[in-house]
Formats: structure tokens, sequence, C-alpha cells
């Protein structure tokens, strides 16, 4: 079983689908000849040709409203986004088109929009923004936000599967920062369900429900506090819509202390959503009020010393963790 990163898995995925599926094909800015901003396109053209990794114009809507009709038409496009943020130029074609198209009509639209996103690496404003919540308010759209190698290759075979259009929200600080183990292959690669939550580390006293780059410092911050004596729980939610919401209910019910961590702003964030399922089906259970931890309501700064002030950090969580736990 071969060690990979992040990107190395999410060009696997790609690869293998392609391999089995001769519907699917990949289509973006550069994604072709260059193999695609950060390299996960590479060598596709070369194995599968130009007709199936397309380098396109610099035009976010013209590549979804292209890739949407081919999914109306029965392929299966991969759309890539150069950076999430510029996905808002395509906002007409996700929301007005694809989400739609199956409740107006009955089509499946089996289109994923690969969107690189997240902070961390000195994007600065326009190439760094968390897009997750801008979709999940909208009914017909599935989102997914993986956190290691191994959901990132499973998740993203599923998300091409789907006859859904989904957005796949991958972390550009996770690329080539995570590495893993990855069952890949066309035939016997690992597949993971979509609206499956993970239970990465089990404990008793506080759950911390998170997804995308937060979880390793969710993970951190309960190594912490284990020699605390405080047994934390971690949720890796894997996929936004659908949501798992029995196995957050599950932890809350268990721990009764809950911290919701995300990298998107705090205010409108996913987690807002996490915690009024929480206070709507298991507030008879909880001891204290569910905490939030996330991004400041601002742009993201460019300067690294802003942009660590503008993030989540671990010792965030771990300072709302230990408040939460002596409450």
């Amino acid at each position: 079983m071969p060690e990979m990163t992040y990107l190395e898995a999410i060009r696997a995925a790609m690869h293998d689908e392609m391999e089995i599926d001769e519907r699917v094909f990949v289509m973006g800015e550069d994604v072709g000849r260059q193999g695609g901003a950060f390299g996960a396109t590479k060598e596709l053209q070369q194995r599968f040709g130009e007709l199936r990794s397309i380098d396109t114009p610099v035009a976010e809507s013209g590549i979804v409203g292209v890739a949407v009709g081919a999914a109306m038409a029965g392929q299966r496009p991969i759309a890539e986004m150069q950076f999430a943020d510029f996905v808002s130029c395509a906002y007409d074609q996700l929301i007005t088109c694809a989400a739609k198209m199956h409740y107006r009509i009955g089509w499946a639209v089996p289109l994923v929009v690969r969107c690189p996103n997240g902070g961390g690496v000195g994007g600065g404003p326009y190439h760094s923004e968390n897009v997750e919540a801008w979709f999940h308010h909208h009914a017909g759209l599935k989102i997914v936000c993986p956190a290691t190698a191994t959901d990132a290759y499973g998740l993203l075979r599923s998300a091409i599967r789907d006859p859904n259009p989904v957005v796949f929200c991958e972390h550009k600080f996770l690329y080539r920062r995570v590495k893993q183990q990855v069952a890949t292959g066309p035939r016997d690669g690992v597949l993971v369900p979509l609206g499956k939550a993970d239970v990465v580390r089990e404990g008793s006293d506080l759950s911390i429900i998170t997804y995308a780059s937060t979880v390793q410092l969710a993970l951190a911050v309960a190594d912490t506090l284990e020699q605390e004596d405080l047994s934390v729980e971690v949720i890796d939610l894997r996929t936004l819509v659908p949501f798992d919401r029995d196995a957050v209910l599950d932890s809350v019910r268990k721990t009764g202390k809950t911290l919701i961590v995300h990298e998107d702003n705090l205010t409108g964030g996913f987690g807002g959503e996490v915690a009024a399922v929480i206070a709507q089906d298991a507030f008879e259970y909880l001891d204290a009020p569910v905490r939030r931890v996330a991004a400041l309501d601002t742009p993201i700064p460019f300067a690294p010393p802003l942009e660590r002030e503008y993030l989540p950090l671990e010792e965030d969580i771990l300072s709302a963790a230990r408040d939460l736990a002596a409450y």
C-alpha cells in the first residue's frame, strides 16, 4: 500500500476513475499540459489525451457551464477551479443550473467541482477563502471537505460516481503536509461513502466536531488534554452535505460538552448549523453551552503574522476546550 500525500491521493482518485470509466474527464485552467496550478492533474493528459484532460480559457462560469451541460448529456466531468475563491464567478451555473436541475426536470447532474481552498499558505484575501458555507444553503449540491489522504482519495472517487453535483473542497495547506498509506487502484481502491462522519478519536469528557484542516489541530489538542486527564472525542464530519447528524448527536449525548471548530469565518459558518442541530435534538444532554472556534469575520490577510491572528490555531482550540471542560 503506497504512502502518498493528500495531493497525490486526489490525483490518484481522478486517474483511477478515468481508467475505469471513459465518461470521466477533467477540465480547467492549465489542467492539461501543465498539470494544474498545484499539480493535481499532472500527467493525466499524457495518459488519457487532450479530450479527457482539457485546458480551458480563464473563465470559471464557462468551465462550470460546459461541465453542467456535459453532465446532463451523460458524461462525468471534473471541473477544477485554480483557487476556490474564483468559483464565485460560476455561482449562477452551480446554483441556478446544476443544483436545481434534478428538482426541476429530474435530470441527474454527475458533476464534481474541485475547489482548492483555505489559508495558512500566505495566499491573501483572493486566494484563501473557505467556500463550503457559500453552498450548504442550496438544496441539490453535495459538499465534501476531506482532512486526510485516504479520505481525499476515497471521497473523491465517491463524488465522481455520485449522480448529484458535488462541491469538493480541498484544503491547500494539506496538499503536501499530510501523508498516509492509501489503498488505491481502479478496481480495488478504497471508497469512502458521502454523508458518513468519522470518529477519529474516541473520548468521554468533551466532543470536538470539526472537518478539513482543523482535524489535525483538534487531534493535537486532544493529545495535550489527555495529559490533563481529559478525554476528548474528535469527530471529522468529512461531508457537510449530506450531514451525519447521528454521529454528532451520539457524541454529544455521550460527552455532554461540545466544541465546534472550523477554519471558515465564525458568522454564517457551517458550525452554526451544527450548533443548531445540537440545541434542537440534544439540549437535555448538554452540561455546558456549545462553543465555537473559527476564523475572524474579516477577509483573510496576506501578511503571515496577520494571517496567524485571523486563523483558528491550536492554542485557540486548546483554550476554548479547557474553558468548556471546566464549565
